[in-house]
């Protein structure tokens, strides 16, 4: 019992056995159960600070959804204490605003990369270095979208630390620098803004784990700025859907992984 304690996680309060390998991982702590109930048999394990948990089973394999809160700095410690409990698999699963103006409120987005327009991710690696997804990853998320009918994107997304210096630039002394930078994004055919996937694909790199991300898309200013038709949409369970029939697909194959090698 003592090493137990001992081995429990600072942040998470997590202990070992208490998640599976494979883990989805949303903003919202609100959002945790609703995604719990697409699992077999779901458990809830425990809620620290902004940490909901989570487990129970797809396919017959441990599984866990664990809440992050919001932005970088929260998200890592999750990934961090989590792979440290033996977590090998993230799906974030998440909502954005649309840039670029194919991108409507309802739709699902799958990163393919991420601005690192955040600080967290300069902790783990040099700016020069590309926030990616694992491959197999990204590519299962494209896959469930498809296999569920869904409107969706992939493509890079841009990632912040101030939710309201996207949306109330010109208030800010460094307004300067917020608003030329959107216009980049735009001009280089950014999708979407989130706040999350920059810091995870890079913790993900440096702890040689593998993440993925997808995103509901709330709604698009850009669409709003231009005078284009506007939806607004809060129903997640799209972007849930798909998240967890990729995970579905991933342990799929690395089972048939396992066996070629036996």
């Amino acid at each position: 019992m003592r090493e137990l304690e001992q081995d429990r996680q600072f942040h998470i309060q997590l202990a070992p056995g208490d998640v599976g390998g494979y883990c989805i991982l949303p903003g919202d702590p609100g959002r945790c159960e609703a995604i719990a109930q697409r699992f077999d048999n779901p458990v809830h394990i425990g809620m620290n600070r902004e940490y909901n948990t989570w487990t129970g089973t797809l396919l017959g394999e441990k599984v866990s959804v664990v809440s992050t809160g919001i932005g970088g700095p929260s998200a890592s410690i999750a990934m961090e204490e989590l792979a440290n409990l033996g977590v090998h698999t993230f799906i974030r699963v998440g909502t954005c605003g649309g840039i670029d103006l194919s991108v409507q409120g309802g739709d699902v987005v799958v990163a393919t990369g991420a601005v690192r327009m955040e600080g967290t991710s300069r902790e783990y690696a040099p700016i020069e270095w590309p926030a990616v997804p694992d491959f197999t990853a990204a590519s299962a998320l494209v896959e469930a979208s498809k296999s569920l009918g869904c409107i969706w994107h992939a493509g890079v997304v841009q990632c912040k630390d101030s939710f309201y210096g996207q949306h109330s630039p010109g208030r800010m002394p460094v307004s300067y620098e917020l608003e030329r930078k959107w216009e980049a994004w735009k001009r280089l055919g950014v999708l979407a803004s989130e706040m999350e996937s920059a810091a995870l694909f890079t913790v993900a790199a440096a702890r040689q784990v593998r993440c993925g991300a997808v995103f509901h898309v709330i709604w698009n200013q850009e669409r709003e700025k231009a005078g284009l038709d506007q939806r607004k949409s809060h129903d997640t369970a799209q972007a849930i859907a798909v998240g967890v029939e990729a995970l579905k697909i991933l342990i799929g194959q690395d089972r048939a992984s396992r066996a070629r090698e036996d």
